[in-house]
């Protein structure tokens, strides 16, 4: 059984079949993320008004990302939208912390590297964008069997309402 599901996984990968997983992960990725996000921005204070958008633009790759691994319509709206918003902010995040890194007495220093804003910090998020823009080119997962995944990310999901109802038990 362990096999099977292995082999059904690493064929899906390898044909390009890994939409719902990656927009699982990505919806996953983008919760941890934003959290992370927000204790580190807490811990400076919220010093710069600009640090609140990392904190409203990550969290909606989690609907975009649960609603792409349900609906194929979201997978290829709803999702690249999220994502890319992501990617730009962790772009524009990247900017703001290394013109932080500058600002700081001494400039541009192996100290303030350490002691001041990661510098690579941002781009981490704009990581979990990137997923959610790879996932919306991906072709979906095809569960042959007509019932629901008995494994993996999508297993939790079977339960909804919402899904297909050759899906629902």
């Amino acid at each position: 059984m362990a096999d099977t599901v292995i082999e059904t996984v690493v064929a899906d990968i390898r044909s390009g079949r890994f939409e719902r997983t990656l927009a699982a992960l990505t919806a996953a990725g983008a919760a941890v993320t934003a959290a992370e996000i927000y204790l580190s921005h807490d811990g400076a204070s919220f010093g710069n008004k600009l640090m609140w958008w990392p904190i409203a633009v990550v969290p909606t790759a989690i609907p975009a990302g649960i609603a792409a691994v349900v609906s194929p319509r979201a997978a290829h709206t709803v999702l690249p939208l999220a994502s890319a918003a992501i990617v730009v902010n962790g772009l524009q995040g990247t900017y703001l912390h290394w013109r932080g890194i500058r600002q700081r007495p001494g400039g541009l220093t192996r100290y303030n590297l350490e002691a001041g804003p990661p510098p690579f910090a941002p781009l981490l998020a704009s990581l979990v964008g990137g997923m959610g823009l790879l996932a919306a080119v991906l072709r979906r997962e095809s569960f042959t069997t007509g019932r629901a995944p008995t494994s993996g990310p999508l297993r939790i999901l079977a339960a909804l309402p919402v899904l297909p109802h050759r899906w629902r038990r």
